[in-house]
């Protein structure tokens, strides 16, 4: 097999990553995008190319030796709501709706692995594809899994990676164990009776206990809570049913909670409906508590990210590769496959000056291209060794 030109495949994953970019699609909605994935994968000579997994995710199988073990890589397609602020001449061209995670960069490294991969070989075995939907809703890996992709496309680890602001381009960092946070949702209503300003002893009116509701959820995490678990309760949004002249009625209170371990969670939604109840005794109104857990912790395989550092020292200069500090509130989707088989996350870099993940001004760095697909195929090759 003839080895493939990596300048030549940058500029390649480049043309690639502006044309995703440049038509950006919301989760579940990726019919454009995984149909160019499709397409690529096929022209690049894979085994076999299944779309329509789980909603709009692909998996693509390339086989390689006589090796009875498969490695599956994963990448994310989905888009983000929100207006782009850029004059790049492949801004998006879809208003309201623009790749502000760097999933068009994670989806063209996916693809620059597997051509290297297809073209060159270098395992023994089989290596799973993945092109996941709807990432930031957190539903997409659950789709994949509720449409069988564990019994149609068996693999025994899987891999991931995401881009990283603020870490220099070429530079590598993961970590054992607690790596991202689990996301819970929760919105509490407010009902009372609603009346005019000047009097408000005539009626329940709900706003200001929902101020003290949400002040008194701030304590969950400092004093209801051990010190040594890392969590987070943020109220992000407060709407009532008032106008200038009239108290409201109903208020909802709505927001987000992070935590690692599932009895954190378990006891933050306990502390919380025990604040709401005493609150709404309190004021005279009734409340009603929702809560969701839409993504659940992401802990990599100890010995999963002992082969990633060794896998990195073949791709990143030793100087640049790194044991992240400390477990990251935000949530990741990935972690959905983990509660099937080990795997393992990294962090690569998307530059000092980069805007922050899901800002109007984030871009992906395409300098970051061919770091990424040489991760990729680097990790495979080394779990498929020949």
């Amino acid at each position: 097999m003839a080895e493939i030109d990596r300048d030549v495949l940058k500029l390649e994953m480049t043309e690639w990553r502006h044309d995703l970019h440049a038509h950006p699609e919301f989760g579940f909605e990726e019919e454009r995008t995984a149909a160019f994935v499709a397409a690529k994968l096929r022209e690049f000579g894979l085994d076999d190319v299944a779309e329509g997994v789980g909603g709009t995710g692909v998996v693509g199988t390339l086989k390689r030796g006589s090796g009875n073990r498969a490695i599956a890589l994963r990448a994310d397609m989905d888009a983000l709501r929100i207006s782009e602020q850029s004059t790049a001449p492949y801004r998006s061209g879809n208003p309201g709706i623009m790749h502000a995670c760097g999933h068009d960069g994670h989806t063209a490294m996916l693809l620059g692995a597997a051509k290297l991969m297809a073209g060159e070989g270098g395992f023994d075995g089989t290596v799973r594809f993945i092109f996941q939907p709807a990432e930031e809703w957190g539903k997409g890996a659950l789709a994949m899994l509720d449409d069988g992709l564990m019994q149609r496309f068996p693999f025994d680890e899987i891999f991931g990676l995401h881009n990283m602001p603020g870490l220099p381009v070429g530079h590598f960092e993961t970590r054992a164990g607690p790596v991202m946070s689990a996301e819970d949702v929760f919105e509490i209503v407010l009902r009372g009776l609603g009346g005019h300003a000047a009097r408000p002893h005539s009626g329940q009116e709900t706003l200001v206990a929902a101020c003290a509701l949400v002040t008194n959820l701030q304590t969950i995490v400092s004093r209801r809570l051990s010190p040594a678990d890392i969590s987070v309760v943020s109220v992000t949004e407060l709407i009532t049913d008032g106008t200038r002249n009239a108290l409201p009625g109903i208020a909802r209170i709505l927001g987000d909670a992070r935590s690692f371990r599932p009895e954190v969670s378990a006891e933050i939604e306990c502390q919380m409906r025990i604040i709401a109840e005493g609150i709404a005794t309190a004021y005279n109104v009734a409340a009603e508590v929702n809560y969701t857990r839409e993504f659940v912790p992401l802990r990599n395989d100890a010995e999963l990210v002992d082969a990633a550092f060794a896998a990195a020292e073949a791709v990143f200069e030793p100087g640049n590769i790194a044991v992240a500090r400390e477990p990251m509130t935000a949530s990741e989707d990935f972690a959905r496959f983990l509660d099937h088989v080990p795997g393992c996350f990294v962090f690569l870099g998307n530059g000092e000056a980069s805007a922050p993940l899901h800002n109007s001004s984030y871009d992906f760095n395409d300098d970051g291209l061919l770091f990424g697909a040489s991760f990729h195929a680097a990790i495979a090759r080394q779990r498929l060794g020949t």
